[in-house]
């Protein structure tokens, strides 16, 4: 470790190769090695982050910042570096915090955690959960290096509804409480609004404007075809997606006004996944991976189908039991609970226009089987078939591979 007096030097000379760094002229610059220049930047912005953490500590810890007039360490930091208080105030929990979680220190210094992995993990570290956090982020940091960002984020979720089903309630009441729609009328005419929803409603309402949506663009691009007598870029279309989701809100409030008084009401999925051979402990998740407490999903269930996938090593579908209202494609229904991402490893979100793909394609003699099915959006199975030389890495989202099954 370089002596303190040579501190001033070593920031002189990172600055100055780090300036270099900016200036360096990319072109002709062949990708692959833009690819790994962005592998390195992602390590030194690692160094750089806890180099900060451990001054910022030390600074903190010697009260440096008094003579200043500064209240406190974060006060002086936003007032020096002109940030928002509340980012200098995280930052400075940050440093405290790394003081006794070396591991976790020594994976961000070298480049395999980013900041947010770092917010995400201390967000759990609370005055309830310390000391178990503490004594048990081992399990979240392999987590953080091994899973994808929100894989990562779940088996956290999971873990303080663990530790602290209590608070984990409260935090869900709390997000309850916070819902709220505004929507006001400008004096020129224009309507302007701001909308919170807790994590239930917030999917019904995703999802169904989701699929407005795509019956929308599905026109716009049909209509733009006919009218160019060619397949049309997204920018041809009528209207832009902002466009086309102001439209679908409007088409699901007409929708609704127009109803028949018989209909059906849409219900939330809860899916309770059984026997995985590595599961941790209960999974109590919406379709789209957001994790959610039990009295979260108590407040539902007089209006929810409940369905159960029951799993046996390795990550087979044994059974998927009927939901209370019909509920067809089992196997396509297995495919998704197992994978629930796209099979690139690229992709870490729910595909919004979702396909079975087969591994092996059918028109090769690929079998229609869970063995042979994956999950996958629709770019990539058409990448796939368009790119058959570039196959995705073997460790894509499949259950056997490095990405998490339903339990991390």
């Amino acid at each position: 470790m370089a002596p303190a007096s040579t501190l001033a030097e070593l920031l002189e000379r990172a600055g100055a190769v780090l300036a270099e760094l900016v200036a360096v002229d990319l072109d002709g610059v062949d990708g692959a090695v833009l690819g790994e220049a962005l592998g390195g930047l992602q390590r030194l912005r690692g160094r750089l982050d806890v180099a900060e953490a451990r001054v910022l500590s030390r600074f903190d810890a010697e009260r440096a910042w008094e003579p200043s007039g500064a209240k406190t360490a974060a006060a002086w930091v936003a007032w020096t570096q002109r940030l928002p208080i509340g980012v200098a105030r995280q930052r400075l929990r940050h440093a405290r915090a790394l003081r006794a979680l070396p591991d976790i220190e020594q994976a961000w210094a070298d480049g395999h955690l980013d900041r947010s992995h770092v917010v995400t993990m201390l967000g759990k570290r609370t005055p309830r959960t310390r000391a178990v956090f503490d004594a048990d982020h081992r399990v979240l940091l392999d987590a953080a290096l091994r899973l994808g960002f929100k894989d990562f984020t779940s088996v956290c979720d999971r873990w303080e509804q663990a530790v602290d089903p209590d608070g984990a309630e409260q935090d869900a009441e709390a997000e309850h409480a916070a819902r709220e729609v505004h929507l006001a009328q400008s004096f020129a005419g224009m309507w302007f609004g701001k909308l919170t929803l807790d994590r239930v409603s917030g999917a019904i309402v995703d999802e169904t404007l989701r699929a407005i949506e795509t019956e929308l663009f599905d026109a716009d691009w049909a209509g733009a075809r006919d009218r160019l007598g060619r397949v049309p870029t997204p920018a041809e279309l009528d209207r832009t997606p902002a466009q086309r989701r102001a439209d679908a809100l409007v088409e699901m409030a007409t929708r609704a006004r127009t109803a028949p008084a018989d209909g059906k009401r849409p219900a939330p999925l809860f899916t309770v996944v059984v026997g995985l051979e590595t599961l941790k402990g209960p999974v109590l998740e919406l379709f789209n991976r957001t994790a959610l407490t039990p009295g979260t999903a108590a407040r539902h269930l007089t209006e929810a189908d409940v369905e159960r996938i029951v799993f046996d090593p390795p990550s087979r579908v044994l059974d998927v039991g009927e939901r209370r209202r019909f509920f067809r494609g089992a196997l396509r229904r297995a495919l998704e609970v197992r994978d629930r991402t796209c099979f690139h490893p690229s992709c870490d979100e729910v595909p919004q226009r979702p396909e079975a793909d087969h591994i092996h394609p059918a028109a090769h003699g690929g079998p229609t089987t869970q063995d042979n099915g994956r999950w996958g959006c629709a770019h990539h199975n058409r990448w796939r078939t368009t790119h058959p030389d570039h196959p995705p890495p073997a460790e894509g989202n499949r259950p056997d591979g490095d990405r998490a099954p339903p339990d991390g």
